[in-house]
């Protein structure tokens, strides 16, 4: 709920991993309280932290009213805003702008890097002629993907900031120590966002809730077709379904997340994976 409060808590607490918000969803909130923001956790934390925007309020309707209290803008002015929040960070409004005599604190030397995020087309596209990197969340619009990514890809522009295009996507992905019990605990977050569509969005339930539930067959087929967008398995079946996944997309970067019920089990499952890629888990 606040990628700020968040980042800096855990950029006092690292050192060297990089961090950055997945996302600020740019119509809740002011482009300068947003600059201001994210200027000061690259002044505290200098070269460690990425900005990544959002188009869409991220919520329902009622909490988007309310997070938007005073503002005008929805979505529809997300290039607009994203011009401003630009300015903001680069300090380089042209006279006679509204906001040109006006200074997002701090503004050092180096300023964060901006990634727009999206699960459709938009952002790509404007992504892409913007020169900026692109995030695609693949992990809940696995049918958009690759196209999304033609997108960003055939409408990229050089920019200041990248030469070519750069672009990772987000994948639920969750190890155990084989593919049963990888799976029970996927279910469970099939089931939380089986109820985040129907509008009962809540905690994550349990894989003994999971198991439980009582499907309809509507309800049965969507668990089954959100699963088919996981990469689950033991360590070595995950890996190389992410290796796959890269392959088939093209893409720079893998973000992993292991969207399952209970803190420890989180923790293994990214420790699994970390280790059948020869990596350390923090």
């Amino acid at each position: 709920s606040t990628p700020a409060v968040l980042l800096a808590h855990l950029g006092a607490n690292t050192t060297t991993l990089r961090l950055g918000s997945g996302g600020v969803m740019l119509p809740n909130h002011a482009p300068l309280a947003v600059a201001e923001q994210f200027g000061l956790l690259e002044a505290l934390h200098p070269g460690r932290i990425d900005l990544g925007l959002g188009r869409a309020p991220g919520t329902d309707p009622a909490t988007a009213r309310a997070l938007r209290r005073g503002l005008a803008e929805g979505a529809d002015d997300f290039p607009q805003q994203l011009a401003e929040l630009t300015h903001f960070l680069d300090g380089d409004f042209p006279d006679g702008h509204p906001y040109a005599r006006l200074t997002a604190v701090p503004r050092g030397e180096g300023r964060p890097p901006v990634w727009l995020l999206g699960s459709s087309g938009f952002s790509a596209q404007l992504a892409g002629r913007l020169g900026l990197p692109f995030a695609f969340a693949h992990h809940f619009s696995s049918t958009n993907t690759i196209p999304a990514l033609d997108l960003y890809r055939s409408s990229f522009r050089p920019s200041a900031v990248l030469a070519e295009p750069y672009a990772l996507i987000g994948v639920s992905a969750v190890a155990a120590d084989d593919e049963p019990s990888a799976r029970r605990l996927a279910r469970s977050a099939a089931l939380g966002m089986l109820r985040l569509r129907r509008g009962n969005p809540g905690p994550i339930p349990t894989p003994e809730e999971a198991e439980e539930y009582p499907y309809s067959p509507v309800e049965a087929d969507f668990i089954d077709s959100w699963l088919d967008n996981v990469v689950l398995g033991d360590p070595g079946r995950v890996a190389d379904g992410l290796e796959a996944l890269r392959k088939r997309t093209g893409v720079d970067e893998l973000m992993v997340t292991s969207h399952i019920h209970g803190h420890e089990a989180r923790l293994r499952s990214y420790g699994l994976i970390a280790e059948a890629y020869g990596l350390t888990a923090a």
